[in-house]
Order: C-alpha cells, then structure tokens, then sequence
C-alpha cells in the first residue's frame, strides 16, 4: 500500500515567475521518496537496512534554493537531451540547430536553462505522482513543440520513474533522472566500499571533453568489465582509475531488463536498476569538491555518491551508428526505469 501526500515546499523567485513548489512524498512500507513539482527533483529517498533501519541514500538540498542554485543536478530530471552533444550542434532535415554551450565546448542536460530548472504542474495518482510541461518550439535551441510527461510511481521496494513525450517537429530527445546515491546513507564519506555491477558487454570511450569516440569498444580485459561485481575503491586502485563517467552499452530491446546492481555489505542494501533504455551512464561523482553544504548541513565530497543514468547513449544526435535519438511528429517517446531496493 503506497500512500501520497502533497505540501508546500517554496515559491519560486520573482524573476523566475514566482510560482509555487509543491513537494510530493510517496511511502511504502519499506520505501519514502519525495519529489518536487521544480526539476521533477528527488529531494529524499530512504529505504531499510538489514537491521530494518531508515536512511536517506540521495544527496540533495534542504530548502529551494539549494536547488534553484548552481548545483550538480542533484535528483533532477535533466533533458531535452541527457548528457552532451558535441560542440551544442546538431542537423535535423538538412537544418542545422546550434544549443546553449555550457560544459566545455558542448552542450550537458539540456543547456543553459534545461527541464532541471523549470516548474512542472503535477497530478496525484493512487501511487504516485504525473508531472507535464510543454516545451517550446526553440527551447534552449531545439525544434518543435515537446509536450513531455514524467510519471513517479511506487509499489513496495520498487521505484518506477515513465518518460513519455510527444513533438511537433522532429528532435533529439533523451530523458533521465540525475540522482546520486550513497547507499551508506547521504553524507557518507565515499562508496569505496560499494560492490557495482553493470550487465554491459561494451562501453563508449570518449575525448577529453568527455564525447565518445565513436568507438563502442568491449569491455573484456579492461577496467569497465563491470559484469561481476567489484568493489569500487579496490577496483580504481587496480586499474588506476580516478573515477567513472563512461556510457555503458546494454544489451538492445523494448522490454525491461536489468542494468545495473548495487550492493553495500555494510548495511546491506542493495539497489537494482532495470530500464527499458538503451544505455545507462555511470558516474561516481568525480567533479564533487565538498563545498556544497546539503542536506542537514552535510557536505558531499569527491566519489561520496554514484549515479547510474538510463539513457541513449550520449551524442547520439551526430553518430549514425548509434541507437535512434530522434522524436518524429506522431510518434511516441516511452521509456521507464524502475530502482528496486532490497536489504540482505
């Protein structure tokens, strides 16, 4: 039995509108999410340990404005298109679209003003919560009309977050939820001690602006061979590695099936992520400094959470080879990821 509340959670800023936020908080008996009407944004997810004990395992802010803010994409909903487009261009029909540039030389989660930093309106369902927002035709550079619906449903330990979109042009699009987690509980020092795998054969090298290649390479015989599960702090050691943020390639079709599974022995909680995408990008929170003060005055610094974003695979747009990024008019965007959580 999930139930669903409603509350207030802060006005927007004059200069953004000034409208208000609502805070969405689904529970079960083994789960707690609360999710924003601003960014679509998890702000806390608590799940049990073995010992049956509540911990928030989600870095996040306190108050709005910790989110209206510069921050990392805590939690957020990030699109039109996740991750980076080489350079912020791209060509549709022969016409070539330039975006907001604003990691680098290319253009991350969206652009300047993204689906992170905009209020959504919100409908209550039994066991969750629908957000919907219209995005203009030329929002932050891309074509056509996007009428876009992200679903936060919860049943037991599983969480299922539905991307749905429609356009009236055709236009890239790649919907993910950006949160970090720490299944130690938020705040934690690092995940050193957290076992990951990932089911993926392959995985997308990229440049020094983080871009991929082109190259899908295997991972067998590297440090991205993720299918066994290994323990992060000892895996960098080996392998020498400062971090992740890599697009791993998972194996094709509609259906659901398993990504990733994490695992904490200390506490025992397991997380599993399984999409209907066809690439999850792994991220374990190389660019935190610890100088954002989060949630209960906690600070979060290098590698002291993860995240693991179901995706297309990045700069889809200028890579043929790639799977399909594309929207067309009449046609439906339809993915879902489901983060089911256990304690062993």
């Amino acid at each position: 039995m999930t139930t669903v509340r409603r509350e207030a959670f802060g006005r927007m800023p004059p200069e953004e509108g000034g409208g208000e936020v609502e805070k969405f908080v689904l529970q079960s008996d083994s789960v707690k999410v609360e999710i924003l009407s601003f960014g679509c944004i998890i702000t806390t997810l608590e799940t049990k340990d073995r010992d049956g004990q509540f911990s928030d395992i989600v870095l996040g802010f306190d108050t709005l404005e910790g989110y209206t803010g510069k921050h990392p994409y805590f939690g957020t909903v990030v699109g039109r298109v996740a991750n980076r487009i080489a350079n912020g261009k791209f060509t549709v029909d022969g016409k070539e679209y330039q975006l907001f540039i604003n990691n680098g030389p290319n253009s991350l989660h969206g652009g300047a003003k993204g689906f992170d930093k905009v209020l959504w309106s919100a409908e209550v369902l039994p066991n969750g919560v629908r957000f919907f927002r219209l995005s203009p035709d030329g929002e932050e550079g891309y074509p056509g009309d996007m009428k876009v619906w992200v679903t936060y449903t919860l049943s037991g330990r599983e969480l299922a977050i539905n991307f749905q979109a429609q356009t009236s042009k055709t236009t890239p699009i790649s919907l993910t939820n950006h949160s970090y987690f720490n299944l130690a509980g938020h705040g934690s020092r690092d995940v050193y001690d957290h076992e990951i795998s990932i089911e993926a054969d392959s995985y997308l090298p990229v440049d020094s602006t983080l871009i991929p290649t082109g190259e899908v390479a295997a991972v067998q015989g590297t440090g991205f061979d993720l299918r066994q599960p290994v323990e992060l702090g000892k895996h960098f050691q080996k392998f020498h590695l400062d971090g992740f943020d890599h697009n791993f390639c998972l194996h094709q079709g509609q259906d659901r099936r398993l990504a990733a599974r994490v695992f904490h022995p200390p506490t025992g909680r397991t997380m599993e992520v399984h999409t209907t995408q066809p690439g999850i990008q792994f991220y374990t929170g190389n660019h935190l400094d610890g100088s954002l003060k989060g949630k209960g005055g906690a600070t979060y610094p290098k590698h002291s959470a993860f995240c693991l974003e179901t995706q297309n695979w990045p700069d889809a747009v200028n890579k043929p080879h790639f799977p399909k990024v594309l929207l067309h008019p009449g046609e439906e965007y339809n993915h879902t990821t489901w983060l089911v959580f256990n304690a062993a």
